[in-house]
């Protein structure tokens, strides 16, 4: 077996092969940064949708619940107090859930990043690449 001697990369290549390798490695680079930009992407609007139809149904069935739960609210304290009254009560306590509830959803809604993280830091551990690998 004959020795193996190590010599830099690209030692005996002229610069025009070199700067032609490197370009056709970044445009692969590039490429793939692309490609997991839209999987991640992808994956994040399928769960955002998932969740969309599922509050949306929910939002059907609670909302028909409550109909019919400040209706019974509303007689049931109406046979107590004049119906009207009874009617503001049960309003009232609805604005109060209803604040609590949107403020809730915003502070949820504030969490959602639509920003493809891991695509971000994979392109800055590829640009400190190229840097340390050309200089």
């Amino acid at each position: 077996m004959g020795e193996q001697t190590t010599r830099p990369l690209g030692a005996d290549l002229p610069v025009a092969t070199l700067l032609n390798e490197m370009a056709r490695d970044l445009s692969t680079l590039v490429r793939q940064e692309i490609e997991l930009a839209k999987v991640e992407t992808k994956q994040e609007v399928a769960k955002a949708g998932q969740a969309g139809g599922a509050l949306g149904v929910a939002g059907l069935a609670g909302w028909l619940f409550v109909i019919f739960v400040s209706l019974a609210a509303m007689f049931g304290i109406g046979a107590l107090i004049p119906l009207g009254w009874a009617a503001l009560i049960v309003a009232g306590v609805w604005a109060i859930i209803g604040g609590a509830c949107a403020a809730f959803g915003i502070r949820r809604l504030r969490s959602v990043r639509p920003v493809p993280t891991q695509t971000i830091q994979t392109v800055k551990e590829d640009v400190r690449w190229i840097r340390n690998r050309n200089g």
